[in-house]
């Protein structure tokens, strides 16, 4: 049985305002245990990336769970429609809700807000984990050490990466009808840039876990976590892409049975 089948409780969801006034929406599900903070991939939602698949479920068993839509994401304000979200916002939502410390799992984008958050604010997080996501090497010579990653692709990504965008047109306010033939269009892949990011991975002490594909370059996002991190574990998902990875029709099991094994094995 899927995990997306098996729900036990809806979560709420709620809304809360910045301190620059943008509208966040957010899902909590749980009621006991340590929190864990959810931040989904760049097009995405809360709903479609956490909740859909299961794995707020699965988290929710011994965990409070809060996900997040991203600004310019999901049924969140979109002051800059198609850029990416931002680190200081759940930095913002954890005081809000009064969350101290927290595990914290990104997914793609998420993942690259993980890292910054990690980097800025290392003291408000029990373990810091990346789904289809990490951090590459910079330094030109260990890059030219990284294994190389397979070139091959899930079939169902093609499938899985039409229903993002179909999705997405559709948090924009297009109807589904709008939404699929935006979507089979042709289009260029202009991602908006990454901002700089400046980490000591030497001075992170809190456990760290990756979760990516196979056939999502897992050695270039994982390698420098393995070489410099005191305590890092390493999931690679055979045959699975970016988007198949996570998706809740493609997702397999030791997606989040390898992230609840990890964060209650790590908790406080």
């Amino acid at each position: 049985m899927s995990y997306q089948n098996v729900k036990t409780e809806k979560p709420t969801k709620t809304y809360f305002t910045l301190s620059d006034g943008i509208k966040i929406h957010y899902m909590q599900l749980g009621s006991r245990g340590t929190h864990v903070v959810l931040i989904h991939g760049y097009t995405g939602n809360a709903y479609g990336n956490w909740y859909a698949n299961g794995i707020m479920d699965a988290l929710a068993k011994n965990h409070r769970v809060v996900a997040l839509d991203c600004r310019n994401h999901g049924r969140s304000d979109k002051p800059e429609p198609g850029q990416l979200g931002h680190a200081p916002d759940v930095i913002e939502l954890m005081d809000y809700l009064k969350i101290e410390k927290a595990h914290i799992h990104g997914y793609s984008m998420g993942g690259m807000i993980t890292a910054r958050l990690l980097a800025e604010h290392p003291e408000r997080f029990i373990t810091a984990s990346f789904g289809g996501s990490g951090i590459r090497e910079e330094d030109p010579e260990w890059i030219e050490k990284v294994p190389e990653d397979k070139k091959d692709t899930d079939p169902k990504e093609a499938t899985a990466s039409r229903l993002l965008r179909i999705n997405a047109a559709m948090d924009r306010g297009l109807s589904r009808e709008e939404a699929e033939k935006e979507a089979d269009a042709p289009r260029e892949r202009n991602l908006p840039p990454l901002p700089p990011l400046k980490i000591d991975l030497t001075k992170v002490k809190i456990p760290v876990l990756a979760i990516n594909g196979e056939f999502d370059n897992p050695y270039a996002k994982t390698f420098r976590l393995w070489r410099e991190l005191d305590d890092f574990t390493n999931v690679i998902l055979p045959g699975k892409s970016h988007l198949s990875a996570i998706a809740p029709a493609y997702m397999p099991k030791e997606y989040p049975e390898s992230l609840v094994r990890f964060i209650n094995g790590n908790d406080e």
